[in-house]
């Protein structure tokens, strides 16, 4: 059983962001709201543990933040991913710090990618640069929305079972 690792005080939950009313900026409210809550997940977590597995399929805080930075890099900036099983596992010599950067980086590169799109019923970048349609950008926010919010929950579980700390 590994050491459990105890925060000096519970967080809060916090509510819903608030955003501006046009509906771009909600779609990135909700998502940079997930994003947040997704890195907010791994403060104060120790080596080893925020690469430790929580569960039997390998699932971890920082293969989860890996996983997503490549999510945003594959939907928003047409980057390829060939094995998405790989992307969520961190390598022994990728720091915590480096993967939360790659992240922060990435994320700010789409918040730039997606602010550069008028009209959300138009194409977005297309992802993983395959041939063929993009997808609306209203409908690859709505689904980072989902794959954030998705993997924001199983980091919620993973570091309540590392150290007891709940909330966003």
């Amino acid at each position: 059983m590994p050491q459990i690792y105890r925060p000096a005080k519970p967080r809060r939950d916090a509510g819903p962001p608030k955003t501006g009313p046009g509906e771009k900026d909600v779609l990135l409210g909700f998502l940079d709201y997930l994003r947040d809550s997704v890195i907010a997940k791994t403060h104060g977590v120790p080596e080893p543990q925020v690469r430790t597995p929580g569960v039997a399929s390998g699932t971890n805080l920082l293969g989860l933040v890996k996983h997503l930075t490549h999510v945003e890099r594959h939907w928003l900036l047409g980057d390829p991913v060939t094995d998405w099983a790989a992307t969520f596992r961190p390598e022994p010599d990728e720091s915590a710090d480096d993967i939360l950067l790659a992240y922060r980086e990435t994320t700010a590169r789409a918040n730039e990618a997606i602010a550069a799109c008028p009209d959300l019923a138009a194409a977005g970048p297309r992802p993983g640069g395959r041939p063929g349609p993009a997808p609306s950008l209203r409908w690859t926010l709505a689904h980072l929305i989902e794959e954030t919010g998705r993997h924001a929950g199983h980091a919620d579980i993973l570091r309540e079972l590392i150290d007891g700390a709940t909330g966003r």
